[in-house]
């Protein structure tokens, strides 16, 4: 073979290989924080950006179903979690720590926060939380239950982060159906969430009414609004 053409084979079977590289995020090492230029997706991903459409609903054109109405900044900012989510761990999962994770995180996600307080406490502070009431359970519980995965050992709204900056993985069709179960059109504290209200006669957005409920759909990313509670109040049942 022609020397030349051999060099230009041997060139050309490198870069194909490392794009390959580059694209497979199904066995991404959480362990490994992303590079700050790039966050999150590497550069050979291309996602189309987040908007909301005019119900207020997260658009993700390759996962349709996949309606929040919070961006991961929002839930953050709203006052979430404790102020605990971010906090230094460990993982049974993956037989690591893990400290300063946020870091990870958009620098203008975070502009104004109060980190020690509001994303990484090590105590849970109900006066973080919008709706001032603790809710959710604890880390050993949702790793005991099999609902972590080695990719996010934080879980669900470290998964959403990701999920919303452009990562795909074969864990989102999972965690977009947990979702779904929880906050969706059938979801089961959407649905309970309605069901309280219609029974309370308060207005949809009273937040005596079940607090702990929307604090727990908050952390899911979803806020209930007057159209989706007057759509759900048809599906409840007198008492």
């Amino acid at each position: 073979m022609d020397t030349k053409m051999k060099k230009a084979k041997d060139t050309s079977n490198k870069k194909h290989s490392k794009k390959r590289k580059s694209t497979d995020t199904t066995a991404l090492d959480s362990s490994e924080l992303p590079s700050k230029k790039s966050k999150i997706q590497s550069d050979d991903v291309v996602v189309a950006p987040v908007k909301k459409n005019d119900k207020g609903q997260l658009v993700f054109e390759d996962f349709p179903m996949f309606r929040p109405n919070m961006t991961p900044e929002e839930v953050l900012r709203a006052g979430s979690f404790g102020g605990t989510y971010f906090r230094p761990i460990y993982s049974s999962i993956t037989k690591q720590h893990y400290k300063d994770v946020w870091k990870e995180l958009p620098e203008d996600w975070l502009k104004g926060l109060d980190i020690p307080k509001q994303v990484a406490s090590s105590a849970y502070r109900e006066d973080v939380n919008t709706y001032k009431v603790k809710c959710g359970g604890s880390l050993e519980m949702w790793e005991s239950s099999g609902w972590i995965v080695p990719q996010d050992p934080y879980g669900w709204f470290q998964w959403y982060c990701r999920f919303y900056q452009g990562r795909r993985t074969k864990d989102d069709e999972r965690q977009v159906a947990r979702w779904a179960k929880c906050a969706g059109i059938k979801g089961r504290w959407r649905n309970n969430l309605i069901t309280k209200v219609v029974r309370s006669g308060c207005s949809f957005d009273n937040p005596t009414v079940s607090p702990v409920v929307r604090q727990t759909l908050q952390h899911w990313g979803y806020r209930l609004t007057k159209e989706d509670y007057k759509e759900g109040a048809k599906r409840v049942k007198p008492k």
